[in-house]
């Protein structure tokens, strides 16, 4: 007897994942268990976690009135006939306030305000747990340059980028990575991806107060070595930065990450200085000035 192969099933709704601005469509992937609808709803900016508060709380009074709605007897002095007075008792009780005037007045109205008292004290709950942890959640207020540049620095061709924390906080043990990735035809004749971790400098800094420009050498153990931007471009090159701080006050890691593609390096240019030393010792750093480059000087 011959055993059937379990095979996943078929979705043919694709499941977009971004990373960056690069989306993913996954086709034939299983869909996410119910547990996922949490990580869903967290992951709402917040007009839309609002806009889903208000489209949920209006559905289920929007359910309950019906019931209500659909005997209209079964609550004392619901007026017959009337969905909204049927809606706003609904309102009423799931807030659980009980204004005295309605009341259920047979065994169908004590059922199904039972179950909305009850259902309503979940929601209430879920909602609260929900808001509090996008309340507590640390985010990571770290801004990247809106451009790598590639030039000379200290006599040596490096590829740098800039990184900022917003916060008015100093973030520590903050580590700092560059991916690089590029097209690569292999001994068969297909072409593949690969990915490289460019060594960079600084790549973890004590304490991470303001700005820092973050540079790779480019030298002859150098992935990017001999890289032209016409190079760069046939092979579709593609650069990832991250950081990941600790953020003192929440005690807690946070990460972030900015993608670049190889026409967004600017040659033979630098980043600007954006800090000024004034009296006592103090550093002045504008954040205005932070994305602007200038030429690499010449060196005579």
């Amino acid at each position: 007897m011959r055993r059937r192969k379990h095979r996943p099933p078929r979705h043919h709704r694709p499941i977009s994942t971004r990373a960056g601005r690069t989306e993913f469509l996954k086709i034939n992937a299983a869909l996410g268990g119910w547990r996922d609808n949490y990580h869903w709803v967290l992951s709402l900016s917040w007009p839309r976690f609002a806009l889903f508060l208000v489209v949920s709380y209006v559905v289920i009074n929007l359910l309950f009135g019906a019931l209500y709605f659909a005997r209209p007897n079964c609550i004392a002095d619901l007026e017959p006939g009337s969905f909204p007075h049927a809606f706003f008792f609904s309102v009423e009780t799931l807030a659980t306030v009980g204004y005295g005037h309605n009341y259920p007045a047979t065994v169908y109205g004590h059922i199904i305000v039972t179950i909305e008292i009850f259902l309503g004290m979940i929601w209430i709950a879920v909602i609260t747990g929900l808001i509090f942890v996008r309340f507590a959640r640390p985010t990571a207020r770290i801004l990247f340059s809106d451009c790598l540049v590639l030039g000379n620095f200290d006599g040596r061709l490096s590829l740098m980028y800039r990184v900022a924390n917003l916060r008015h906080t100093s973030m520590v043990e903050a580590e700092f990575r560059l991916l690089y990735s590029r097209d690569e035809r292999i001994k068969e004749g297909d072409d593949i991806r690969r990915f490289y971790e460019l060594k960079v400098y600084p790549d973890r800094m004590i304490s991470f107060p303001a700005a820092l420009i973050i540079r790779h050498t480019i030298d002859k153990s150098s992935p990017l070595f001999g890289a032209t931007i016409e190079s760069l471009e046939k092979e579709d090159a593609f650069f990832v930065a991250s950081t990941l701080a600790l953020e003192q006050v929440m005690a807690a890691n946070v990460q972030s990450g900015r993608d670049y593609s190889w026409d967004e390096i600017r040659f033979g240019e630098r980043f600007v200085d954006v800090y000024t030393e004034i009296e006592g010792g103090k550093l002045t750093v504008d954040y205005g000035r932070l994305h602007e480059t200038e030429p690499v000087p010449t060196v005579d």
